[in-house]
């Protein structure tokens, strides 16, 4: 077992078990983070779900009001009136046959893609490839599609994805720690409203279990599960 570093004693001794409100979570982390670079904070939602059953996948995406504080690099596989658009919406990477090429060579310098739908019968190629790594454009999570400026800007204006594990946990960016604790309780919220809004029908029991917040190299917050509206107010539930 790793040894607890004198900080993460430190900020452990600070954190409970009860679960919190998620302003007041987030505010805790924020108080006991240490790290010397702008910590990523993530939600960690235990769902009643059997993943391995079609009919309870979870995947998606979702925006994030306050932006996800990333700076995504973003490939686009386009040609013509498309690929310009692409490039005026502010695309890093724009090709078809030849981004292919780059790619089957191991040049993967891009966070993130997104093709025309004409374009998919080369990208399909690229599964072995982009699949493990999530980064295969698909139309479900908006990536594929004949207006790329709008995909561009949402992935770039803070677009995060989710997906439940094979454990049932899906694990989704909220923010960076340099984000106002209110900032960071604002996209939470659109996080924690979008899980609720896309629970499978086939789920059975308890949905949500449990959720977690926890910044990079900080402890995990419990947070109260009934707060399902005014995130951003310290001791609010239904």
């Amino acid at each position: 077992m790793a040894k607890k570093t004198k900080n993460m004693t430190a900020a452990l001794e600070k954190v409970g078990e009860t679960p919190l409100p998620p302003l007041e979570a987030i505010t805790l982390i924020k108080e006991v983070a240490t790290a010397k670079f702008d910590e990523t904070l993530e939600a960690h939602f235990r769902l009643g779900l059997d993943t391995r059953q079609a009919d309870q996948q979870l995947r998606g995406t979702v925006a994030l009001p306050n932006g996800s504080g990333k700076s995504v690099r973003v490939a686009v596989f386009a040609e013509g009136d498309a690929a310009r658009a692409a490039q005026e919406a502010g695309a890093e990477i724009v090709g078809s046959d030849d981004l292919v090429a780059d790619i089957q060579k191991g040049i993967i310098e891009f966070d993130a893609t997104v093709a025309t739908p004409d374009q998919m019968g080369k990208v399909g190629k690229l599964g072995k490839i982009l699949g493990p790594r999530s980064l295969m454009p698909n139309p479900k999570l908006g990536t594929v599609t004949n207006d790329v400026a709008k995909a561009i800007n949402e992935l770039k204006g803070g677009r995060v994805e989710y997906r439940a594990d094979r454990y049932g946990i899906a694990h989704v960016v909220v923010g960076k720690l340099s984000f106002t604790a209110e900032q960071l309780a604002e996209n939470y919220g659109a996080v924690f409203d979008e899980i609720i809004r896309m629970k499978p029908a086939a789920a059975k029991g308890r949905y949500v279990k449990s959720i977690t917040l926890a910044s990079t190299m900080g402890p995990g917050v419990s947070v109260d599960s009934s707060v399902t509206r005014n995130y951003t107010t310290p001791a609010a539930t239904e």
